[in-house]
């Protein structure tokens, strides 16, 4: 990323209530570990947002929650100048390519 871009970042976290120094940096490898994982790893992790099975999501609490990372970087881009949006928003969709989330529905069986 561009020096004036990551100024930008590092101003925005600075004066931001919402974030801390690194969040960004934070969030964007944390959305990057997440898209990059087996899709039946990823199946299992949405699957539990469904049904609200806390035992799902014990890596989040101290690792962070990869959805909450990807909505911090939204609000990131809004709150960053157009040119400094548009670098961070090729790097994100780069990475959101990779993520597909699965179907909330289950195939119908027996037609």
């Amino acid at each position: 990323m561009p020096p004036r871009v990551l100024s930008e970042i590092d101003r925005l976290e600075r004066t931001r209530n919402y974030l801390y120094p690194g969040d960004v940096s934070k969030a964007v490898r944390l959305w990057e570990d997440f898209v990059h994982r087996p899709a039946r790893e990823l199946w299992r992790d949405y699957d539990g947002l469904w049904h609200d099975d806390d035992s799902l999501h014990l890596h989040w609490y101290c690792c962070g929650n990869p959805l909450e990372a990807r909505l911090l970087l939204d609000a990131a881009m809004r709150a960053m100048s157009p040119r400094g949006a548009r670098e961070l928003q090729k790097i994100i969709d780069r990475l959101d390519a990779f993520w597909t989330p699965p179907s909330p529905w289950p195939a119908t069986v027996g037609g």
